[in-house]
């Protein structure tokens, strides 16, 4: 057996006393040698600490981005909806522009007079259309949405699904891969709107007398109480169709012309009470009836947005608005399609 010993002499410079120190060879290696290693975990620990100290900032780091990223998806996303709102508003105002002035090669007395047009609900029930949904266009109308580009490459990676805590591989509905879809959408259909806007408007230039005799406006301030189409009478209780739109507002409330044209009628009426006409031309006809004064008479000449009348409560009347009809060639057509400033 090795009993090599090392020796450490300590000698101390003030009181002169020296001590000693024996220890083994064996051990002073194995004291060596638990050192290194020691020192060798230590360092690991420490590499590993940095590491870890590292990752958190950049977690830290990485949060704090994605926050921003989903305020600034928020912003977007609210901007794209007012943005779609904005069209919707304006495809609306279009299809009324097109319909009341006939702009289509379509007939315009025939399209204009068809009246109230059947719709299937959510339970299968028909409806009865206003006018006030901004109109259809048929899905071949609509264009086709563009395919995504190289670049938008980001947006349509599905983000991995964790299912060891029970995430289902469901695809949302507010990702960036719908968002670059409907801004897709949103540009071309803001493309084909505004080349239909300049077709739109070089056809109305040449319309311009026909345009100052379409009635286009709200002919009183008020509330609609009871739309264009069939309803329950409040007098027999039984279905009825009703001619036009009532305005329910405050006795006296001035009533304007809807349009240019010439007073056909002014005076008292059993059913409509003190009744206003005016003939439009072009085979259109507007009526203003339960007025409590008129101001016009027969054969004047009319411009939109003159005073004719104000609201009252005569004739078959259950309170004070303003029946307003609209009539083409006779025939009661939806006042709501000639509404273009609500």
């Amino acid at each position: 057996m090795d009993k090599k010993t090392i020796t450490f002499l300590m000698v101390s410079n003030r009181k002169g006393t020296t001590h000693k120190l024996v220890v083994s060879a064996a051990w002073l290696k194995a004291g060596v040698s638990l050192f290194i290693v020691g020192a060798v975990i230590s360092a690991a620990c420490v590499v590993d600490y940095v590491g870890l100290l590292s990752q958190s900032i950049e977690n830290k780091r990485l949060h704090a981005e994605n926050e921003q990223l989903k305020q600034q998806f928020q912003v977007v996303e609210g901007k794209l909806n007012a943005l779609e709102s904005g069209l919707e508003r304006v495809k609306g105002f279009m299809t009324k522009l097109r319909l009341i002035t006939a702009v289509d090669t379509e007939d315009r007395t025939l399209k204009l007079a068809i009246g109230p047009l059947p719709r299937t609900g959510s339970h299968g029930d028909a409806e009865m259309w206003t006018g006030t949904d901004g109109g259809r266009e048929p899905a071949s109308a609509r264009g086709a949405i563009s395919a995504p580009g190289s670049g938008d490459d980001v947006f349509y990676q599905k983000p991995p699904t964790d299912e060891l805590a029970g995430e289902l591989a469901v695809e949302g509905q507010r990702d960036y891969a719908s968002l670059a879809i409907r801004m897709d959408k949103d540009i071309q259909e803001t493309t084909v709107r505004e080349a239909g806007i300049l077709e739109l408007w070089e056809s109305l230039s040449e319309r311009q007398s026909l345009l100052a005799a379409t009635p286009s406006i709200k002919p009183v301030q008020g509330w609609f109480t009871s739309k264009f189409g069939y309803r329950v009478s409040p007098f027999t209780g039984r279905p009825t169709m009703h001619n036009g739109l009532d305005i329910a507002a405050a006795p006296g409330t001035p009533i304007y012309a809807t349009a240019d044209g010439v007073v056909s009628f002014a005076g008292y009426d059993p059913g409509y009470g003190k009744l206003v006409s005016i003939d439009h031309g072009y085979g259109v006809v507007t009526r203003f009836g339960h007025t409590s004064q008129i101001f016009v008479e027969v054969g004047q000449k009319i411009h939109r947005r003159d005073l004719i009348a104000s609201v009252g409560n005569t004739g078959r009347s259950t309170g004070p608005h303003c029946h307003y009809e609209v009539r083409v060639n006779n025939v009661p057509v939806d006042p709501h399609n000639y509404v273009l400033d609500e």
